[in-house]
């Protein structure tokens, strides 16, 4: 079977950007940063978002040379194949493909329940099958679409950051007026209750569900294969990734804290909420209702186009049957996009009559899944780069270097390795670890097996 680099290139530096900058703001930020505030306070919530956000550049610089050098469609699982091991890849793939089609079964629930606030006499089924029809249409027209779809999605949700901390800075030093203050607040809140309220454990909790808030930013690894120019775009996106998360993430967090007393942070309703109805911000509920909306649909559409971009170039690698690299003529992969929103509908559905065991199991292992796809990667970047030099090639016919080679990727991949393991130490999280442990077992043992009855069967 003949392969593919990448599929039709029809995205736009804009386009890339803005996913880049899109893909990593969801509902987590949104909806439940005001717990994470609760549990680990002012200056822990900042001082975890911050190594948070740290991690990340590292992991998105190791990215960075590799999409570059090759811009493939399905990137860091093609990379893993070729640079750790078939089998490897094979498990990073589908990790990552759960992830996905987990996220897209959750985040259309949740776009059904807000509807039902503005229409109650409405069932949610009805508003996620809506939706459901409406992203899948978008990602099936082609890949010009669901770029577009994804540049709206995301700018509507960095207006609203951006609002946020302009109006929400403007309260912390009294030029806005503040329901409940007599006086500006400015930064009263982090030192009220001491440096760490709940002690610094509250912080290595917060700490291993951060790198989950920032999952979505290798999304441009996945977009290098179907970018007109990734020599320029991707290493654009990337440079500017650090400076992103900061403002965007630690930004808003700080504000947030600054406005918010920690104990009521993340007890009722999203802090955005709180803040803007305390600033006099008229119909702000429904306002940040939109927004959250919006932020899940660019979820669920990054979800869809993720999780088909990963089948299509597991068919394409020959791992999986070649139906699912069958494109239309506009070059969009239908028989891989049709398996991942039906893998979201069943996600959905096992949410309702399984939450208990099968999507629980589902949820543990994605949460951890993104975090082992940045070890890969990390992994990958070293050993691309040894081989790199051992065939005779320069570092300067790179286009993008990781910087701080073998440090970076190494730091990488030692953070990330960590953040799975220190979820030992947390009961409520341990148990992602009793499900993905086994499961990335059976995803090797399943790949060595089906491998060996190939080369058994073509014996014949």
């Amino acid at each position: 079977m003949s392969k593919q680099t990448h599929l039709s290139r029809q995205m736009e530096s804009r386009h890339v950007l803005m996913i880049s900058l899109g893909g990593v703001i969801g509902t987590g930020l949104f909806l439940s940063s005001g717990y994470t505030i609760h549990q680990a306070g002012p200056i822990g919530t900042l001082l975890a978002y911050t190594i948070g956000a740290i991690l990340v550049y590292l992991v998105m610089l190791c990215l960075g040379e590799l999409s570059v050098a090759m811009p493939y469609t399905g990137a860091f699982h093609v990379y893993a194949k070729k640079y750790i091991g078939p089998g490897t890849g094979f498990t990073v793939a589908i990790l990552y493909w759960l992830t996905w089609t987990i996220a897209l079964g959750s985040e259309f629930t949740a776009a059904g329940l807000i509807m039902q606030t503005w229409f109650p006499h409405i069932a949610t089924w009805i508003w996620s099958l809506v939706f459901m029809v409406v992203i899948f249409t978008v990602n099936a027209l082609s890949v010009r679409w669901f770029a577009e779809a994804e540049f709206w999605f995301a700018s509507i949700k960095v207006i609203a950051i951006i609002a946020f901390i302009v109006l929400g800075g403007l309260a912390m030093v009294g030029i806005l007026p503040l329901h409940g203050h007599t006086s500006a607040p400015f930064l009263s809140n982090y030192t009220r209750n001491g440096w760490f309220p709940n002690g610094f454990g509250g912080v290595f909790t917060t700490m291993l569900t951060v790198n989950f808030a920032f999952s979505g930013t290798e999304l441009i690894g996945i977009t290098a294969g179907e970018t007109k120019d990734p020599a320029h775009t991707i290493p654009t996106a990337i440079k500017t990734t650090l400076w992103r998360l900061i403002i965007f993430f630690i930004g808003s967090m700080f504000v947030m804290a600054a406005l918010i007393p920690y104990k009521q942070a993340g007890v009722t309703q999203s802090p955005f909420v709180l803040v803007f109805k305390a600033i006099g911000i008229p119909y702000a509920a429904d306002l940040m209702n939109f927004v959250v909306l919006t932020a899940i649909m660019s979820a669920a559409n990054s979800g869809l186009y993720a999780s088909t971009r990963m089948l299509w170039s597991l068919a394409n690698e020959g791992t999986i049957p070649k139906v699912f690299k069958r494109t239309t003529k506009r070059d969009v992969p239908l028989v891989a996009l049709i398996t991942s929103m039906l893998g979201g509908i069943l996600a959905l559905l096992s949410s309702v009559y399984a939450a208990g065991s099968v999507y629980l199991v589902l949820v543990s292992i994605s949460g951890l899944a993104v975090v082992i796809v940045w070890m890969a990667i990390a992994l990958s970047e070293i050993n691309f780069r040894k081989a790199y030099l051992k065939s005779g090639q320069s570092l300067d016919q790179l286009t993008f270097k990781t910087p701080g080679y073998p440090v970076v990727p190494w730091l990488a991949f030692i953070l990330s390795g960590l953040s799975c393991i220190l979820i030992w130490f947390d009961p409520n999280q341990r148990i992602a670890l009793y499900y993905t442990i086994p499961f990335v077992a059976i995803c090797y043992l399943g790949y060595y097996l089906n491998q060996r009855y190939r080369r058994t069967h073509a014996a014949k």
